[in-house]
């Protein structure tokens, strides 16, 4: 990796599949990472950097767009 080490529950942008996921686990090689709103858990496999300011906030309009919808509670 990029000298990152990511610690359980940080935002990181997983660069491989240029998704922001919440770390959940390590496992070996991987880590974990859930999408911030919950969802299905994927392996890390490429590099893993913090998510900046702009995706933090992007994740965050989408749940509450989400929530408006009725799709998450």
């Amino acid at each position: 990796m990029n000298g990152y080490t990511p610690r359980i529950n940080d935002l990181v942008y997983d660069e491989a599949t240029r998704k922001v996921g919440r770390v959940v686990d390590r496992v070996g090689p991987y880590w974990q990472l859930k999408p911030p709103g919950g969802g299905r858990e994927w392996d890390a496999h490429g590099p893993l950097r913090p998510a900046t300011a702009a995706e933090r906030l992007s994740c965050g309009v989408t749940l509450a767009n989400a929530r408006s919808r009725g799709e998450w509670p």
